[in-house]
């Protein structure tokens, strides 16, 4: 058994496919009972990492362990512990929910009641209690993924890795998935998850790995990372072209800082380090000077900036 203290981690994991490189060594240690979230581009290595990690891809080289068991040597008792729902639903369209999942049970070789004991469970916990006898073919995009992580459950897995579970949601249905997602974590599962979807990371994960070109080239929580970017800004929108280009200097001028100004916005941003001070300098200069401001906002680095800042390094 590895460290109960991390439910997976890698060293060095490497895989090729023929001439083309994966994954040129990725390391993660994912703390038992936290989110981790794999943030990267089309390519870079997350899929990859999870069907390793899921037992469905062997690795070339390097170490991995999930659940407290090394992947390569203890594989039945790695998929003993998990559950895993990939980017497309996995369910029977013609089928009902409950019936999907009893189905489900059975394959997973319970015994009839307990399956159907089971899908109940879940089909309350997910709250499908009402949708449980309708074909699946009627449920709505969140239903469906709902659905989908109630048959990643059926064994309650020390472990849950979730691959682009909110790919093609409207926003209702990513936020129904993000609250179940919240609900799992509250009762201790550990779950990996890959997306591409930078506030999916940034509302879920306790800690994000950017991966990029097989790698992993940054490792922190969300607010770790931003902070790494850099400091505050504060942005002005202004009513017209006239008045942004005042505004510029004016703010210039008041706190000694280059200020970038968007002509076609109207929009005036600075870099601050004293974010306080700096918002009343720049409120007391534009008042002084008379120069109307529709919007006057404080805001930290985004982990859009951190993702498009680290990408563009690792592709320069």
């Amino acid at each position: 058994m590895g460290n109960p203290e991390y439910a997976v981690v890698t060293d060095g994991l490497r895989k090729n496919y023929g001439d083309a490189v994966a994954l040129r060594g990725i390391d993660l240690a994912v703390p038992a009972g936290s989110v981790c979230g794999l943030l990267g581009p089309n390519g870079a290595g997350k899929t990859t990492t999870v069907r390793i990690l899921s037992t469905l891809l062997r690795y070339d080289g390097g170490r991995a362990e999930v659940a407290g068991f090394d992947v390569a040597r203890r594989g039945a008792d790695v998929r003993r512990s998990i559950g895993l729902v990939g980017q497309h639903a996995a369910v029977d369209e013609v089928l009902s929910g409950r019936q999907n999942l009893v189905m489900f049970g059975r394959l997973h070789h319970l015994r009839p009641q307990a399956a159907r004991r089971r899908a109940d469970e879940l089909l309350a916990e997910f709250g499908l209690d009402e949708a449980g006898g309708k074909p699946v073919k009627q449920y709505l995009g969140g239903m469906r993924r709902r659905l989908d992580l109630a048959a990643g459950l059926l064994l309650s897995p020390a472990v849950l890795f979730l691959d682009e579970p909110t790919t093609g949601l409207d926003p209702r249905g990513r936020a129904e998935v993000w609250a179940a997602v919240r609900s799992l974590v509250a009762g201790g599962m550990t779950v990996l998850l890959t997306t591409q979807y930078l506030e999916e990371a940034d509302q879920l994960a306790d800690r994000i790995a950017v991966v990029d070109h097989g790698t992993v080239i940054a490792d922190g929580t969300p607010a770790e990372l931003k902070s790494a970017l850099g400091g505050d800004r504060i942005e002005v929108v202004l009513r017209t072209g006239e008045d942004a280009s005042r505004a510029a200097k004016l703010i210039g001028a008041a706190l000694g800082a280059e200020v970038a100004a968007d002509a076609e916005t109207y929009r005036v941003s600075v870099a601050v380090a004293d974010r306080v001070r700096a918002l009343t300098e720049v409120t007391r200069a534009l008042d002084e000077a008379g120069v109307p401001a529709d919007d006057i906002a404080l805001r930290g680095p985004t982990l859009d900036e951190v993702f498009l800042r680290l990408t563009e390094k690792e592709n320069a």
